[in-house]
């Protein structure tokens, strides 16, 4: 299962959503495809909007901007990400912390 654990600055990906094998998870590809996309229009903005992580099964999104574009950008993948894990429960989940 893919745990999101989305914090007021932090942002920490673990795990994977187990729906196929690897190469075949549509779960997988579309958790990867908005976090890859959201961070990449980030940089592109502003290239010290964010830092991030990867390690193995961990991705740590540190957003260190208060542009509103930005904000909106990560907002919107924590939504995407919400409605993903709307669809396939047995797949990922969406851990919202103070």
């Amino acid at each position: 299962m893919i745990k999101v654990h989305i914090n007021k600055n932090k942002i920490v990906i673990t795990g994977h959503a187990m729906f196929d094998e690897y190469g075949k998870d549509i779960v997988c590809a579309s958790a990867s495809s908005i976090v890859i996309t959201s961070i990449n229009a980030c940089l592109r903005i502003d290239d010290s909007s964010l830092t991030y992580k990867e390690e193995q099964d961990k991705l740590t999104i540190d957003v260190t901007s208060n542009n509103q574009n930005i904000l909106l950008i990560i907002e919107n993948m924590t939504q995407m990400l919400e409605e993903l894990a709307l669809t396939y429960k047995k797949n990922i989940k969406i851990i919202k912390e103070d």
